[in-house]
Formats: structure tokens, C-alpha cells, sequence
């Protein structure tokens, strides 16, 4: 893992409610442990939503749970059902991860992002952190205004950084919804250890509903693996600190193999009488080839070899389908987010940006 842990503080320079302490192996007198515990039950009370429901920490699956965390990690088994016995069941988190927005129509999520206030604001981020994401774009090779679009579509700049409790999301999605709850007990797990890593109150940090985190949202298991320290100051906060996030957002692509200087996407056209019924949609990683979408009557915009993979988007578009070539690095945005949607609208908005940019210079 890269980065260094926190040192005792938060990620926003506060003392720690939660260290590393609360391990199993090493010794605390009851009196600290205590007073942690009090402070964290005062905090949880004074900021606890007042629509949610008690969390029943007594259930078959949250003991074996807790279990597992102080089996396969050391952690105070008292502690960690302390913790989760503060959490709050969240219906409208139910709610919320059930109707994403990545559910809608092209023509409906679109605009969404492309709009002009957001636009404008890219281009005044990166005018006022021009040197931090030169240098991370440099250091990790990957494009500029890729770096300043995600983090405008996850946080627009860091301005939104979600309004639930993360203890709160993961807790209820890892318990109260079937459909993905071995993923978030997954994401719960790298939390209450990313909490004790970093030194941060695990009641205290706020996300969005499915309990990403930062100006760049990164998941727990994303935060531990590809979190770094981008302003040498021995932290890795992406709540608080551009750099960090910058340089965070940077090393995922680069972890991810984004390419430098190739090409993302492509809008494409339809020869007459063309049916991509079964080649169009079949996923986010390059299934087929430029070449045989040109058999097939999909010819792309940009000049690309025959043997590049690729992949085939049929969108809804505000006029009518459109079609969009998918590349590797088109594939490489899904992997921050999985809907083509989402890539395709960090695309566009990085396009945007850069043009508004260079027409500014």
C-alpha cells in the first residue's frame, strides 16, 4: 500500500477517536479506551440523521462479522460491534442505490454534468491547481483534464462530498440489501481498517450512499489501494487535501493502464440498413475490433487501425440513437465507474474543459 498512515490524526489533522490501539495486540488501559468510546457515543448522538433507524448489532450475520474482523484482522471484537451498534439504518440509502442515476437515458444523464456552470468551474480548478495536476499528470502519465473531470463529475471539485454517515451506508447496504451485500460486508471491512490505518473517527466521515469518500469518492478498498500522499506531508486525506486527491485520481488510472496520448472514444455512424442489434452494448472491456465494426457498417469518426479493440455503445440519444466506439481508455474510466455512461460523460466534460482552457489561454 502506498502512503503513509496518518501518525495519530485524522486525515483533518484532529486527534484520532478510533487508533490503532483498538487492535487486540497491543495494551490500553480501560480509562482511554473508555473515554474514546464516550466521545464517539456523544459525537454519533449530537449528528445521528433523524429518519434513521436503530442498527441491530445482535443479528446472526453482524456477529459473524465482527468475529471475522477480530479473527482475520486483530481488531477488538467489542469495539467493532460497538461501532456498528452506532451505526443507523438508512432506508433512503435502499432507496437511493436502487434508481442510480447511470439507470437513465443518455438524453436524461447528460446534461447532468454538461453544463456550463460545471464546465466553467473545471477550468477555474485547474487554473488554480495548475502545478499539482501538471505534476501528478506527469509523474503518473495520465491526461490533465481526465484528473479535473472526474473529480468534477464525483464532487463537482470537491464542493460535494456526500451528506450520509459512511459507517451508516456500508452498515446498511451490508446488511439490509441482498442484491450487493457481500460486496459492501467487503467494503465495511476495508473501512473500519482503512479507519484504523489512517487514524480517522470511522462515525464521523461523510460519503455518498454507496460510502465513497473525498473529493474523488474512492470506495474503502479503492482508498487503501491507491490512495497516496501528494503533498509529502506523510497523509493520505482525500477529504481535505487537493493534492492528495489529485495525485490519488492519477495513480488509479495509472494503475489501471491507462495509455498516454491514445485515444478514449469515438462517435460513429451507421452505413444504410446496418443492424448492430447483437454486437452493440456486450459489455465495458474491448470484446470485439475496429476492423469488424467496419463489416459490420460502423464506421468511427477517428482514424483508427483496424486491429484496435474496441467495444460498441448504443446510446439514446436527445436526437435518436447514437453510436459510440469504446478504446482501452474508455475502458480504464469504467473501471472508476462501471456504467459507459459515466465514461462517457467524464469524456466529454474533459474535452470541454480543455477546449474552454486553450480558448482562455
Amino acid at each position: 500500500m502506498k502512503g503513509h498512515k496518518a501518525g495519530g490524526r485524522s486525515c483533518s489533522g484532529r486527534p484520532e477517536r478510533f487508533p490503532s490501539t483498538w487492535k487486540k495486540n497491543i495494551m490500553l488501559s480501560p480509562l482511554p479506551v473508555l473515554k474514546y468510546l464516550l466521545a464517539a457515543l456523544l459525537f454519533a448522538t449530537l449528528t445521528a440523521p433523524a429518519h434513521g433507524g436503530k442498527f441491530d448489532a445482535d443479528r446472526d450475520e453482524v456477529r459473524h462479522f465482527v468475529g471475522r474482523m477480530a479473527e482475520k484482522h486483530g481488531l477488538d471484537p467489542d469495539v467493532v460491534r460497538d461501532l456498528l451498534a452506532r451505526a443507523e439504518h438508512r432506508q433512503d440509502i435502499i432507496d437511493a442505490i436502487s434508481r442510480p442515476a447511470e439507470a437513465m437515458p443518455w438524453y436524461r444523464y447528460r446534461p447532468i454534468f454538461m453544463r456550463e456552470d460545471r464546465i466553467e468551474e473545471g477550468v477555474a480548478f485547474w487554473a488554480e491547481h495548475a502545478d499539482t495536476i501538471a505534476a501528478a499528470a506527469e509523474r503518473y502519465e495520465v491526461a490533465e483534464e481526465i484528473i479535473v473531470a472526474i473529480i468534477g463529475v464525483e464532487t463537482r471539485y470537491g464542493e460535494h462530498q456526500g451528506r450520509y454517515r459512511v459507517i451508516d451506508a456500508l452498515s446498511t447496504l451490508a446488511f439490509a440489501y441482498p442484491p450487493r451485500a457481500e460486496f459492501f460486508r467487503r467494503e465495511l471491512e476495508h473501512y473500519l481498517l482503512l479507519a484504523d490505518e489512517e487514524g480517522f473517527d470511522p462515525l464521523s466521515i461523510r460519503g455518498s450512499y454507496a460510502g465513497a469518500m473525498g473529493i474523488p469518492q474512492f470506495i474503502s478498498s479503492s482508498y487503501r489501494a491507491y490512495a497516496v500522499d501528494g503533498d509529502g506531508n506523510g497523509r493520505r486525506d482525500l477529504l481535505s487535501s487537493t493534492a492528495d486527491a489529485v495525485a490519488s485520481v492519477a495513480n488509479y488510472f495509472r494503475e489501471h493502464r491507462w495509455r498516454p496520448d491514445e485515444p478514449v472514444v469515438s462517435r460513429a455512424e451507421l452505413n444504410q440498413d446496418t443492424d448492430v442489434s447483437g454486437l452493440a452494448n456486450r459489455g465495458r472491456q474491448p470484446y470485439t475490433t475496429v476492423g469488424e465494426l467496419r463489416a459490420a457498417g460502423v464506421e468511427p469518426d477517428l482514424s483508427l487501425n483496424d486491429r484496435t479493440p474496441a467495444t460498441l455503445m448504443e446510446l439514446d440519444g436527445e436526437e435518436g440513437k447514437e453510436y459510440w466506439v469504446g478504446l482501452h481508455n474508455f475502458y480504464v474510466i469504467t473501471r472508476y465507474n462501471h456504467s459507459p455512461l459515466y465514461a462517457l460523460a467524464v469524456w466529454q466534460l474533459s474535452q470541454a474543459i480543455r477546449a474552454r482552457m486553450e480558448k482562455n489561454a
